[in-house]
């Protein structure tokens, strides 16, 4: 064989080889459109567009009637866009430019990486009346925080605060308490003496396993988020809360719930999804005011019937899986680094799921009582 004719030979296989390596990469792409036009077209992908919709428009403040028609969500962004050229107006009675002011000067802010303990300034200020302190990276909440008797609310969210002193129950006026996202492991039984407080949020510190039975003298609690830790059972204290109206005990390790959880008759929302539980007592139908009660139901083998069947407006939501763990968007997974990072991502949404059907209960088209399943 000559070298011209190895050289056609070549030539050809050449041209044979492109042709089907182009006519594989043409089937390739075809196949990712149809995949892409499948999703677009899916109910997951509606679902997942509607609710970061929802997200978008709670964040930028819109209300519910602006893109909610007929129960059924408007997507288009042009309200959006509208809504940032045409910002809502204050309200009529909003506070003056000067009392707001007046009112700054007993508030203390933080915020920042930057910031590793308090400045040394604060101690001087004890006159404060609230603290905001979040995405910083301080360890310690300083001893001196008992000489802030007039302290009412103290939130501490998304820092890297390690454990809580035992001053803090020398707040007698506390009545916020917001330590959220940190890497508390316990709580001080001196907790229990800040008789006045109304809401603890202790959410997201991923390893806090119980908490003492001296937050039994908390009275006057009305909200304990304790959510993304590692609780095997509601703790005792918490039962004892008798004006608690919403917990969250949501992403723990509950295998089953007290019998004598109707104990708390003020309790209007429960929120147990990502937990273990295998069925829920019968007890829950004797709680007169509860309104919302959230699990996930892939464990679930027995629930009442009694409530399912509530007449007392009773709103029973049975998560097959976990909303966001579905719907989130490939772009919000790589953001998504850590398993405390998806906890918060979590939380917001279902805010945003709850905050949603408080505002459908306001609409008389809307029923008073809803079983929803979601198999995604």
């Amino acid at each position: 064989m000559t070298a011209e004719h190895t050289q056609e030979l070549w030539t050809l296989v050449f041209f044979r080889s492109r042709g089907l390596w182009e006519t594989r990469v043409k089937k390739n792409k075809e196949r990712q459109r149809k995949e892409k036009e499948r999703l677009e077209k899916s109910s997951l992908e509606k679902i997942k567009q509607e609710w970061n919709f929802i997200l978008e428009c709670r964040k930028k403040g819109i209300p519910q009637s602006k893109y909610l028609k007929n129960g059924f969500v408007d997507t288009d962004e042009k309200i959006l866009d509208t809504y940032g050229k045409n910002p809502q107006p204050q309200k009529r009675h909003a506070l003056s430019d000067e009392a707001n002011k007046e009112k700054n000067k007993f508030i203390f802010r933080l915020s920042g990486e930057q910031w590793t303990e308090f400045p040394d300034s604060l101690k001087e200020q004890i006159y404060l009346k609230e603290w905001h302190v979040y995405n910083t990276l301080i360890q310690t909440i300083p001893a001196y925080i008992a000489l802030f008797q007039d302290l009412r609310v103290l939130e501490l969210s998304k820092n890297q605060i390690s454990y809580l002193p035992v001053e803090i129950g020398c707040l007698k006026n506390l009545k916020v308490l917001n330590v959220s996202f940190n890497n508390l492991k316990s709580i001080p039984p001196e907790l229990g003496d800040c008789e006045n407080l109304e809401k603890l949020d202790l959410s997201g510190n991923m390893e806090i396993t119980e908490l003492p039975f001296e937050l039994s003298n908390l009275k006057q609690v009305t909200v304990v988020d304790v959510s993304a830790n590692k609780f095997h059972s509601i703790p005792i204290c918490v039962l004892r809360m008798s004006n608690l109206q919403w917990l969250d005990i949501s992403s723990n390790n509950l295998k089953d719930l007290p019998e004598d959880i109707d104990r708390l008759d003020q309790l209007q929302t429960l929120l147990l999804q990502k937990n273990k539980l295998t069925y829920l007592p019968r007890s829950l139908v004797n709680m007169p005011k509860l309104s919302l009660l959230i699990v996930s139901g892939d464990d679930l083998v027995e629930i009442p019937t009694a409530i399912c069947e509530s007449t007392t407006g009773l709103k029973f939501i049975s998560l097959k899986d976990s909303p966001v763990e579905t719907i989130v968007c490939e772009d919000t997974e790589e953001i998504i680094e850590s398993e405390r990072d998806r906890e918060q991502f979590e939380k917001e949404f279902m805010k945003a799921y709850i905050e949603d059907l408080k505002e459908r209960d306001l609409t008389p088209s809307y029923t008073t009582k809803v079983l929803l399943s979601l198999q995604l």
